[in-house]
């Protein structure tokens, strides 16, 4: 039986596979870039990591991150907030 209905059907689904296989991993790369969240215990964390850092270009960076960070949060962006330190979390886990 070759129903165009069935064709339809697993035209459609396989599209939304394709679709999917696509956007997930840019979806999941970007919330690893912005894992950190905007709060006071990750501040906190980031801000140890850092300040445990040997004094280099890598934690001046880092520094600044925290500083954009702290701004960020002042003015209600939080999506920057969280940008901001999420890199200098990275920062200072490279070694």
């Amino acid at each position: 039986m070759d129903h165009p209905m069935i064709k339809t059907f697993i035209a459609a689904a396989t599209m939304a596979a394709v679709a999917y296989a696509v956007a997930a991993p840019a979806q999941a790369a970007h919330r690893h870039h912005m894992g950190v969240g905007c709060s006071g215990a990750n501040f906190g964390k980031t801000e140890a990591a850092v300040e445990a850092m040997a004094d280099n270009e890598v934690k001046f960076a880092a520094e600044k991150e925290v500083s954009l960070a702290q701004d960020a949060m002042l003015n209600n962006k939080w999506g920057a907030c969280g940008e901001h330190l999420g890199k200098a979390a990275e920062a200072s886990m490279a070694k």
